[in-house]
């Protein structure tokens, strides 16, 4: 039976082009689960956008001599052309700077004031001497009170896992130029933890599923929850829906705050573009539905504590009650799915300290589907992994190269020569039976660790498929059967069957190439299908690009399907050309390696 699935994925930040560090935590592990969820007959929605509030795109907008809008338009674009050339399937990836996502975020604040989850209190605000402007707590840093960190962020050490407040950092200086930042006195509205915090422990403790690291780190948080400010003093960004605060041109809600509630704003937005305006209600508020939040590390917080508490205070059900808010009654968080870092030389992928590898550089010279593989085989799942030239050449031309595309040409081509199409498999034999049960039997395996977000593994059974494929077909030498064609072709018949069934193994994987797999077994129509790029707009707003996609059409099924005898084959092309090895000790000219 078929359920609603909802795949929620950090929203990337539109101060500039993603580089695979963002899209490693955010992007393909997401992706790589939701077609799998598709192709086992769930019914998907997987959403997103651009984040485009908040003092880093005023400060980065000023950079380049641009309006804060001006900026986010320029980046929204470049993010939504860089994840459709990976191919992530996104059903929307939209932005947070739309007329529907102020309204969700404003309803979603009325409930929790009306509750008294959202209180105002006077606070001490970081602020910039040089311009006056508020510093955001992210771009704050300094030494830990706690455990003596010297590089705690405003809002939280990553040492020792604390909540922190900017006021609290030793010897504070700001990451946007290094000052130190000035504190004055301002009255905000924060989020009230510590009214929430009874309520999230009990939730917490019934996450029985979650990955143990993330499970364990936020329930230490619970002990010292502290009220959070969600607003600041600031001209860009979601107006304060209340008399006294509505019409204040320096006072917004804070971008940490409005963006959490993007998910919820997105399959708003979805369900008004796909023609069914309550349509969204089917993930959020239905009792058999599920959901699962893809981010980086560095955002658990935010989706594993922040984002619950924000939930059961609308919902009426943090420590001390309330009524359903204006939304209705969400559903929290089932799982969070974060990803460690990928990193360069060990130190975190960074654009100010000019360690970073830019997607678009990358798909242009190498594709998505090399980028996917290695980040599912090879990528930071549960720990922080070092991205190497060197590694990413050897997977691509021993594994994708030599095993995947070899197997494929060389299955397709000897049936093609020999028959021009699927042959017939009339002499089975004890070693064709247990090939092609250990390729059946792969549907199962694999199917269990990609519920489990376990991709690392699964994508290793699907390539020991692959070997043992290539295998087969190395002892049984099909070539040397040209006087016994019904021996000759069972061999082929087999070898065929299991490059089409490691092709729906992959598919999640590397959609693209399975597309055209599909088609050099005489496949046509859709197999895996694409996000588009579609102009959108709303009354009172802009034009402007988001993902979606037609994947319901699709013809990848979870399953091993018979091939059909007597097809006509395609002659095939490589599947994945080689790379030079001496690329491993230079890296590209866009991204050279330091002598």
């Amino acid at each position: 039976m078929s359920s609603r699935v909802l795949t929620a994925v950090a929203w990337p930040y539109a101060n500039g082009p993603r580089h695979i560090g963002h899209v490693s935590g955010f992007g393909v592990p997401s992706d790589v689960f939701s077609r799998f969820m598709r192709m086992s007959g769930h019914d998907v929605l997987m959403v997103s956008g651009t984040d485009e509030h908040g003092t880093p795109i005023s400060v980065q907008a000023e950079r380049e001599g641009l309006t804060t809008r001006q900026l986010a338009d320029k980046y929204n674009r470049v993010i939504v052309e860089d994840l459709q050339g990976l191919g992530l399937s996104y059903d929307l990836f939209t932005r947070t700077t739309t007329l529907n996502h102020y309204k969700v975020v404003q309803d979603l604040f009325l409930g929790l004031h009306k509750n008294g989850y959202v209180v105002p209190r006077s606070a001490m605000g970081a602020v910039s001497p040089s311009t006056g402007r508020t510093l955001p707590d992210r771009y704050i840093e300094g030494t830990c009170p706690i455990c003596g960190y010297d590089g705690a962020r405003g809002d939280q050490c990553d040492n020792c896992g604390n909540q922190l407040d900017p006021v609290d950092l030793l010897n504070p200086r700001s990451r946007i130029n290094g000052e130190t930042p000035k504190f004055v006195e301002t009255e905000h509205y924060f989020l009230d933890l510590p009214a929430l915090a009874g309520s999230l422990g009990k939730w917490l403790s019934e996450r029985t599923d979650w990955r143990p690291n993330v499970l364990k780190f936020s329930q230490n948080l619970l002990d010292d929850l502290r009220p959070r400010a969600i607003t600041r003093d600031l001209d860009w960004g979601v107006p304060i829906p209340l008399e006294g605060w509505r019409d204040e041109p320096m006072k917004r809600l804070y971008v940490w705050f409005d963006a959490v509630i993007g998910y919820l704003s997105a399959s708003v937005e979805w369900a008004k573009r796909t023609g069914d305006p309550e349509a969204w209600r089917e993930w959020w508020t239905n009792h058999d539905a599920r959901s699962y939040y893809f981010m980086g590390k560095d955002n658990i917080v935010f989706h594993s504590v922040i984002w619950p508490g924000m939930l059961l205070g609308h919902n009426g059900r943090g420590d001390h009650g309330g009524a359903v808010g204006p939304m209705g009654d969400l559903r929290l968080p089932d799982e969070v799915v974060s990803s460690e870092f990928l990193t360069m030389s060990g130190s975190k992928f960074s654009t100010s300290r000019g360690k970073v590898i830019y997607v678009r550089d990358f798909l242009r010279d190498f594709g998505p589907d090399a980028l996917r593989y290695f980040i599912a085989v090879a990528g930071p799942e549960n720990q922080d992994t070092d991205f190497t030239w060197d590694e990413f050449i050897r997977r691509t031309n021993f594994e994708l190269a030599n095993e995947w595309g070899n197997l494929v040409n060389r299955a397709v081509s000897m049936a093609h020569k020999n028959v021009g199409s699927i042959p017939a498999a009339t002499d089975l034999r004890d070693v064709d039976h247990e090939l092609l049960a250990a390729s059946r039997g792969c549907f199962d395996i694999i199917g269990d660790l990609l519920k489990r977000s376990r991709f690392k593994q699964a994508s290793g059974e699907a390539m020991r498929l692959v070997s043992a494929a290539n295998k087969y077909i190395s002892d049984t030498e099909p070539w040397k059967l040209k006087n016994d064609p019904p021996r000759r072709d069972t061999v082929l018949h087999t070898a065929l069957q299991v490059v089409s069934d490691a092709n729906t193994l992959l598919t999640p994987f590397l959609p693209h190439a399975a597309q055209q797999v599909h088609e050099t077994l005489g496949g046509s129509g859709v197999w895996a299908a694409q996000p588009e790029i579609r102009t959108v707009g709303e009354e009172g707003g802009p034009d402007y690009p988001v993902l979606m996609g037609e994947y319901a059409a699709e013809q990848a099924r979870w399953t091993s399907t018979p091939i059909e005898v007597g097809r006509r084959l395609t002659k095939p092309t490589p599947l994945f050309a080689k790379l030079d090895e001496k690329l491993g000790e230079t890296g590209p000219d866009w991204a050279p390696l330091s002598g």
